[in-house]
C-alpha cells in the first residue's frame, strides 16, 4: 500500500489502517513497513517474530519514506546513504568502494525525514500564523477605510444640516434653542424606554408561562391533573408621546464661519497594530502534540477496563445560576458547564463555584459541547447560528447552518470535527467551521434519521444519536451509512440524552423506564446501570469525562451527581 500524500493525510479525517481488509483508525506507523497500523495491528505486529524488531511510532512522529532514486553506478541498487566525508548520497554498494574506506555514513531516510519535519515546520507556520496574521492585519485596515469613510460623510452630512439651518439667520438663541431640544429629547426618549422596558418585561413573562405550558404539555406527568389553572396577565397599555412643535424665531446674520466650526485631525500619536507573536502559536503546537501522545497512553489503559459490579456515587453538588441541570459538558480542566431550559450557561469548577455565566438563548437538549482545545460551542436554534467561547471567555459567531436548524452539537474526540445534529440531517464541520460531510440518507437511499435532540460519536467513529420521532437511538458509521437502531426492552422507549466511553459503550436514558440502559458498540443491551432505585428521577445531562466519571444532571434541580461504574 503507497503512502498517502500529507495534502491527501491532511484532507483525510480517518486515517484507515494499512493492513489488508482492517478499516481501523491507524493511529499508529511501522517506519520498516511504512504503512499506518491501528492499535490491534499493532499488537500483532509487535508479537509477529518477523516483525517484532520493526519500529512503531505514532503516525505524526513517523519516518517519510524515501523517495526511491536508483545509483548511477549500480543500477539496481537504490540511493539510500550518505557519506558525512564525502557529503553525497550513496547506495549500499558505493560505501564498499575503497574510495569510501573508512568514512562515516548516515541513514538517507533519517536525513529525509528531519529535511521534511522542518520543511512541514515552516509550511505550518505559514499556514497557521504568517497568512493568517497577514489576512487578519489586512482586513483591519480595511475595516479602518470604511470606517474613515463612514466618518467623513457623517462629518459632510452635519455640516450641510448646519449650514442649511444657519446661512441666513444666526444669533444666541440657536444654541440656546438646540440645547433645549436635546433636553426634551432625552426626557421622552427615557420615557419611551421605560415603556419599552415594560413590555420586555411581559414578553419575558410569556416566555416563562409558555415554558410552564411546555413542561406540562411535552413530558406527560400526572401533576397536569393537580397543577393550578394558569391564567394570563393582560397586555400592559401604555401611551404614545406628544412630539414637541419647532415655532421659528427671528435670526440675525452674525458669526455663521464661528458657529459653523471647523474639521481638523488631533495631534495624537497613530496606534500600532497589534500582532500576535508567534511563540503563542508554536507554544499552542506544542502542546497539542503532547496531548495527542497523552491520548494514545491513555488507549493501553483502555485495556485494563471493565464494568463495575455495581455503580458507586463519587460527588454530588449543586449549580448555583441554573433553575435544573438540562445538559452538562465536562472540560478536560476539571470544570464543567451546565445548561438550564431558561437559557442560563454556566461554568463551575468541581467544588460547584460559579467561575462564568452567560445568558443565551439556547434550547433544552443538547445544545453545547467543549472541544479539544477547551472552547465552549453552543447552538442559537432561532438564528440557526453556533457560537464557540475560548478559554479568555471571548465569544465569536462560529457556524451558521442556513436554512437548517441545529439541534444538537457534540466535538469530537477523535479529529475535532464539529458533529451537528439537525432535523432530517447530521452535519460534519472541520475544527475551522468549514462543512465537510452531510449525512441525510444510506446508500439504499433511505431516509436514516429525523429529530435528533441529541448527538455523539463512538471511538470507533460511529455517530451516535437519539431520534425523538423515530423514538430510538439510531447510529450510523463515520461514512454515514446506516448500522443499527436500539429500541429499548419494552414495548415502549423514550431516548433521550445520549453519550459514549473510552471503552465504546453507549449510554442512554429512556424516559418510560426512567433508567439509564447501557449498550454495547453495536447496539447490544448490556444493562441498566441507573434507574429510580439511585435516586434519578429525570436526567437530562449525560457525560463522561477522561477519568471514566459518569456526570448525571436531572430536570427540576440544579444537582450535578458523579458515579463511577467502570474498574
Amino acid at each position: 500500500m503507497s503512502e498517502p500524500s500529507d495534502e491527501q493525510a491532511a484532507m483525510q479525517h480517518y486515517l484507515v489502517c494499512g493492513t489488508e481488509d482492517c478499516q481501523k483508525n491507524g493511529q499508529f506507523y511501522c517506519n520498516a513497513c511504512h504503512r499506518p497500523l491501528c492499535e490491534q495491528c499493532r499488537n500483532e505486529h509487535q508479537k509477529n517474530p518477523n516483525t517484532k524488531n520493526h519500529e512503531i511510532v505514532l503516525y505524526r512522529h513517523r519516518k517519510h519514506q524515501l523517495p526511491v532514486e536508483k545509483c548511477k553506478d549500480h543500477p539496481r541498487r537504490n540511493i539510500d546513504i550518505f557519506c558525512k566525508q564525502c557529503q553525497i548520497p550513496l547506495c549500499s554498494k558505493c560505501s564498499t568502494m575503497e574510495v569510501h574506506n573508512g568514512h562515516k555514513f548516515d541513514d538517507l531516510e533519517d536525513i529525509y525525514t528531519e529535511k521534511y519535519t522542518l520543511w512541514q515546520g515552516e509550511f505550518s507556520k505559514i499556514q497557521k500564523y504568517f497568512l493568517p496574521t497577514s489576512q487578519d492585519l489586512k482586513t483591519d485596515i480595511e475595516e479602518d477605510a470604511t470606517k474613515i469613510k463612514k466618518i467623513m460623510e457623517s462629518i459632510r452630512t452635519f455640516m450641510k444640516a448646519k449650514a442649511e439651518s444657519l446661512k441666513n439667520l444666526v444669533d444666541e438663541a440657536t444654541s440656546e434653542n438646540i440645547e433645549h431640544t436635546h433636553t426634551m429629547e432625552k426626557s421622552l426618549l427615557q420615557k419611551l424606554k421605560s415603556q419599552e422596558k415594560t413590555y420586555d418585561d411581559y414578553i419575558a413573562y410569556l416566555w416563562k408561562m409558555s415554558d410552564e405550558f411546555q413542561e406540562y404539555l411535552s413530558i406527560p406527568n400526572q401533576k397536569l391533573l393537580f397543577s393550578k389553572t394558569l391564567k394570563i396577565q393582560p397586555i400592559p397599555e401604555t401611551t404614545k408621546p406628544v412630539p414637541p412643535v419647532f415655532t421659528a424665531g427671528q435670526f440675525n446674520k452674525d458669526d455663521v464661519a464661528k458657529l459653523l466650526g471647523k474639521v481638523n485631525v488631533p495631534n495624537t500619536k497613530p496606534e500600532k497594530r497589534k500582532i500576535q507573536p508567534m511563540e503563542a502559536v508554536t507554544t499552542h503546537m506544542k502542546s497539542t502534540e503532547k496531548k495527542l501522545e497523552q491520548s494514545t497512553e491513555k488507549s493501553d489503559v483502555k485495556q485494563t477496563l471493565s464494568l463495575s459490579s455495581s455503580v458507586t456515587k463519587v460527588r454530588e453538588y449543586s449549580v448555583p445560576g441554573v433553575v435544573n441541570a438540562f445538559h452538562v459538558s465536562v472540560d478536560k480542566s476539571d470544570r464543567l458547564w451546565v445548561s438550564d431550559d431558561k437559557g442560563n450557561l454556566i461554568q463551575t469548577d468541581l467544588q460547584g463555584n460559579q467561575l462564568q455565566k452567560i445568558q443565551t438563548r439556547g434550547q433544552s437538549a443538547g445544545w453545547h459541547t467543549v472541544t479539544q482545545d477547551g472552547n465552549l460551542i453552543y447552538i442559537d436554534r432561532d438564528k440557526k447560528v453556533i457560537y464557540r467561547i475560548t478559554p479568555d471567555k471571548k465569544i465569536t459567531e462560529f457556524i451558521k447552518t442556513g436554512e437548517w436548524t441545529p439541534l444538537s452539537v457534540h466535538s469530537s474526540r477523535i479529529n475535532g470535527d464539529i458533529l451537528v445534529g439537525m432535523i432530517g440531517q447530521v452535519t460534519r464541520y472541520s475544527q475551522a467551521g468549514k462543512e465537510i460531510q452531510n449525512i441525510q440518507r444510506d446508500n439504499q437511499e433511505q431516509k436514516v434519521i429525523s429529530i435528533l435532540y441529541y448527538i455523539t460519536e463512538n471511538i470507533n467513529g460511529d455517530i451516535c444519536t437519539s431520534d425523538l420521532l423515530k423514538q430510538a437511538v439510531v447510529v450510523v458509521n463515520k461514512s454515514g451509512q446506516y448500522r443499527f437502531s436500539y429500541t429499548g426492552q419494552g414495548s415502549r422507549f423514550s431516548p433521550w440524552v445520549i453519550c459514549t466511553d473510552v471503552l465504546g459503550h453507549i449510554l442512554v436514558y429512556d424516559g418510560v423506564s426512567k433508567s439509564v440502559h447501557l449498550l454495547d458498540q453495536d447496539g447490544g443491551f448490556l444493562s441498566v446501570i441507573l434507574s429510580e432505585q439511585q435516586g434519578i428521577v429525570f436526567p437530562c445531562g449525560l457525560c463522561v469525562d477522561d477519568e471514566n466519571n459518569l456526570y448525571v444532571g436531572q430536570f427540576d434541580t440544579n444537582t450535578v451527581t458523579v458515579y463511577k461504574y467502570l474498574q
